[in-house]
């Protein structure tokens, strides 16, 4: 038995010196024989100049069943030290004779730091990575793009203060406007906001977009999540707006805010003076709500409320007016823990104290999603009304709702798995000429993308005119269009 045992292990030994023979170490000089790439361009996303960047990797391949000798690998340009590398766990500048073993692959993984443009709009950088083989020169291209940007660390406002286009400004922890000091942000300005960064206003704020230079305020991460998805669809990257007790008289005109954790917050006011007007914005996708409002006066027209884990719009009394608007909910990041529309301090028995009852209106606005419409609750005996509203719920009218679309369809062209959040109207839309002209705010004749709410007959309920999608056919090819 013991001499059986002592066969196979003779065999088992004789094999893998046969297999380990078979393994070809000896190099190829031939110029036929060269290296392929797993990509051919490298590409890094946005970077903010004077910040390094995630690493990015590609793979080298040595195809071929002997051993391959890269006599250089150097990049072509990178006069700035722009690009850094580390080529099979060697970092450096340039790198010589390195051996790939037949049918084998090296990573290669890169770096970007770029310096200062000196420029407001971003600026292309492009290198090559030269791999010489043979005699046979090959490269992959890297790309990036260097954004300068003015940065502000915890900055304090106590006089009146412009923001301007140009370059972004970038902020770390909070901007705080003073009690008694106005920050405007020119049309087309850019705020990026770090890690848990906002504003907190004691003053006022007016944020004086257009519909060409909206006002942009966004968390400061451009570069992709994971392949293609940026960074941009991600909520909770900063921290958010918080209008404080003193604050009155802001305005927010074509401001595109997302990606925040608390969005915009309003604390109690009263409601004597109006605390905040929202007109052809969009505040998006929040870890929490992307408006909560306290006992305060607030008026939006034209302006769209979109995705949040918690309510969409939470309102507690004081007045709310709100027309031609959409409030939807497709939250993509974690589940939907309340309606899109929060209401509280309704009715007297709701009340604490002084604190004013809400006074409220809904006029041709849009509620719908992948939750509940509105908290529970009755709504009889309140002062608050929906007119000519879409709602995903089926109910049907009283002296509250009034002329409503129950059990509706806007047919968003939304597709949240396809991290598509797109809430203008399809032609199929519910929401299409459902609504009443004469709830439209004369300000409001327009949407955000500055097409007439009277460019067809009747009025579309919701922050977006529908605009008729004509599909082609078989036919479109001979350029007819059915």
């Amino acid at each position: 038995m013991k001499r059986l045992q002592y066969f196979i292990f003779a065999v088992a030994a004789t094999l893998a010196i046969i297999n380990t023979a078979c393994i070809e170490d000896s190099f190829t000089t031939s110029s036929s024989d060269i290296l392929s790439f797993s990509v051919d361009t490298l590409a890094f996303d946005t970077v903010i100049t004077e910040t390094g960047t995630p690493t990015k990797q590609f793979i080298v391949y040595n195809r071929n069943k002997k051993m391959l000798n890269i006599s250089s690998i150097t990049l072509a340009g990178n006069d700035g030290g722009i690009f850094h590398l580390n080529v099979d766990g060697m970092k450096g500048e340039s790198f010589s004779n390195v051996e790939v073993r037949g049918e084998d692959s090296i990573y290669v993984f890169v770096e970007a730091y770029v310096n200062p443009t000196g420029q407001d709009l971003p600026l292309e950088i492009e290198d090559r990575l030269d791999f010489v083989t043979n005699g046979v020169t090959q490269s992959v291209v890297i790309t990036a793009w260097g954004q300068d940007v003015t940065r502000m660390y915890a900055p304090t406002i106590n006089t009146d203060t412009h923001f301007k286009a140009g370059k972004p400004y970038l902020v770390f922890d909070t901007l705080t406007v003073g009690e008694n000091a106005t920050l405007t942000l020119d049309a087309g300005t850019t705020i990026l906001f770090h890690d848990k960064s906002g504003m907190k206003i004691h003053g006022t704020l007016l944020a004086n977009g257009t519909q060409d230079a909206p006002v942009t305020l966004r968390g400061d991460r451009l570069d992709n999540v994971v392949g293609g998805i940026d960074y941009d669809i991600m909520s909770g990257q900063w921290g958010g707006i918080r209008f404080m007790p003193s604050s009155f008289g802001n305005e927010m005109q074509y401001v595109s805010m997302r990606g925040s954790s608390s969005g915009v917050e309003i604390d109690s006011a009263g409601i004597d003076r109006m605390k905040l007007h929202i007109f052809n914005s969009v505040l998006h996708n929040s870890s929490s709500s992307v408006l909560k409002v306290r006992h305060a006066w607030i008026e939006a027209e034209g302006s769209e409320f979109s995705d949040a884990a918690e309510a969409v719009v939470s309102i507690h009394g004081g007045i709310t007016r709100f027309a031609q608007c959409t409030l939807a909910n497709y939250y993509l990041f974690d589940a939907i823990t309340g309606p899109i529309l929060d209401l509280y301090y309704l009715l007297p028995e709701e009340s604490q104290g002084a604190t004013p009852l809400m006074d409220a209106r809904f006029d041709n606005c849009i509620l719908y999603g992948n939750t509940s419409d509105i908290s529970p609750g009755d709504l009889t005996g309140s002062n608050v009304f929906l007119r000519n509203c879409l709602l995903r719920s089926n109910g049907s009218d009283d002296a509250n709702f009034i002329n409503c679309k129950w059990d509706a369809d806007p047919k968003f062209f939304t597709v949240r798995e396809e991290y598509l959040f797109d809430y203008r109207l399809k032609n199929e839309s519910d929401a299409i000429s459902a609504g009443d002209s004469s709830l439209c705010p004369d300000n409001a004749t327009v949407d955000m993308y500055g097409v007439s709410r009277f460019s067809h007959d009747g009025i579309d309920i919701g922050a977006y005119t529908w605009v008729e999608q004509v599909e082609e056919d078989e036919d479109a090819a001979t350029g007819e269009v059915q």
